[in-house]
């Protein structure tokens, strides 16, 4: 079936949120870093603009700056609206309130969309997802997967979640993901084996609380070497 703009809920990041996601150093910064699934976050157009050598996955990017635009329009008040229905959920302490939530959201996904054409150009956003990416064997030093694999369990099988991450380890060196919750706001039904099944395969598997946390209970990332 054909992947269409009308599937997706674009909803992006700040760059700043990825440093704390991700506890990202300033040598990681420096490192060739793969964002997976990374929509209209504003990581890639942040870390481009510092000199950084980044690349962005995600199937959004077979669209146009306008397509995309128009789809953020569309989605921004319900998702919104969402969030103040299940505020429970979340810490609202970096963040006070709904309304400070969508300006923050709106001024990342302001930024990915001045970036966006020029990354385009740059070759920096490629129309790719999981669990097959269009890349050689460590091309990277380290990927990162936001707000996709363990947040969506409840949709996306263990086999899939073991595919893509062995995807991920075979392009980069390390492997980042976050968060470690479903939806709901309680802990991946995956987290286990998938830890189980790859530190049997001989992958370096760790769970490190990171200086983020706006899902409650949602302060840790894997980390697989």
């Amino acid at each position: 079936m054909a992947f269409t703009l009308d599937e997706v809920v674009p909803w992006g990041r700040s760059f700043e949120e990825y440093r704390r996601m991700f506890a990202l150093s300033e040598d990681d910064l420096a490192l060739r870093i793969l964002g997976c699934a990374d929509g209209p976050a504003s990581f890639n157009a942040g870390l481009a603009k510092q000199g950084g050598a980044v690349v962005s996955v995600d199937p959004l990017y077979r669209f146009s700056r306008e397509e995309i635009r128009s789809r953020i329009d569309q989605v921004f008040e319900t998702v919104l609206e969402e969030t103040r229905k299940n505020a429970h959920e979340f810490l609202w302490t970096s963040v006070p309130s709904v309304e400070r939530l969508g300006e923050i959201r709106r001024e990342a996904m302001a930024d990915f969309l001045e970036d966006y054409p020029r990354g385009l150009e740059e070759g920096r956003y490629r129309d790719a997802s999981l669990p097959e990416l269009p890349f050689g064997e460590r091309i990277f030093d380290l990927a990162l997967c936001s707000h996709y694999l363990f947040l969506y369990s409840s949709h996306i099988s263990l086999d899939f979640h073991l595919r893509s991450i062995r995807e991920l380890c075979r392009v980069a060196r390390e492997v980042r993901i976050f968060p470690l919750l479903e939806l709901g706001a309680v802990p991946s039904r995956h987290l286990e084996p998938v830890m189980e099944s790859l530190s049997r395969e001989g992958s370096r598997v760790s769970i490190e609380t990171v200086p983020y946390e706006f899902q409650r209970g949602g302060n840790r990332m894997m980390r697989i070497r």
